[in-house]
């Protein structure tokens, strides 16, 4: 049985060897979606079960403020987010009344427009509700982020554009996802910071 410190550092170890293996150019493709939907001011909409809900309500939260700083007081265009884990008296709605399974992707045929952008979060690739809210997506024309882990699943094949997390554990994964979260919201504040010659 390991100690608690040899879990600890066998943890960070495989962390850091994924860290190593990160696919750089799939975070490229990311960020250019997500600045392009927010040149041409679309919704952006979040989504994700479990700690991919929470990693789904961070970035909302994240893109909408974190991007105009710890204040919020950059005079930017601002990004438009919806994370729609956060809305749970709708999403218990539609799981109660026909299928779990449609949870995201009813409520995406209410708000969304052709040409936004829907990051769907699922570490498996494989969760049949971001699978379905992915579908909805393709039939209104909204681009489609996947991020994902253990290969991409299912996900991997309807995503537009796709990050996959080179690990088959969950800590990692969404570890990971996290890291994403805040890698392009201090990408984004630092490039509308910039642009609006604020300190």
């Amino acid at each position: 049985m390991k100690t608690s410190r040899e879990h600890a550092q066998n943890y960070i170890t495989e962390l850091k060897s994924v860290l190593d293996r990160l696919p750089f150019d799939q975070i490229e493709c990311v960020i250019q979606s997500i600045e392009a939907a927010h040149a041409e001011g679309r919704q952006i909409f979040v989504i994700g079960n479990g700690g991919s809900a929470a990693t789904a309500s961070h970035m909302m939260n994240d893109f909408n403020k974190g991007t105009l700083g710890h204040k919020g007081d950059t005079p930017a265009k601002r990004l438009r987010v919806i994370a729609l884990t956060d809305n749970v008296s709708l999403m218990t709605a539609w799981a109660n009344d026909t299928d779990y399974n449609h949870i995201f992707s009813e409520p995406l045929k209410n708000l969304a427009q052709h040409g936004d952008l829907l990051v769907a979060i699922s570490a498996s690739g494989n969760s049949p509700n971001i699978l379905a809210a992915v579908d909805a997506a393709r039939e209104l024309g909204v681009k489609v982020i996947g991020l994902t882990g253990f290969g991409g699943g299912k996900l991997a094949k309807l995503a537009d554009v796709l990050f996959i997390v080179p690990s088959d554990d969950y800590g990692p994964v969404e570890d990971v996802h996290m890291i994403l979260d805040h890698i392009i919201t201090s990408y984004l504040y630092e490039k509308l910071k910039q642009a609006h010659g604020t300190r």
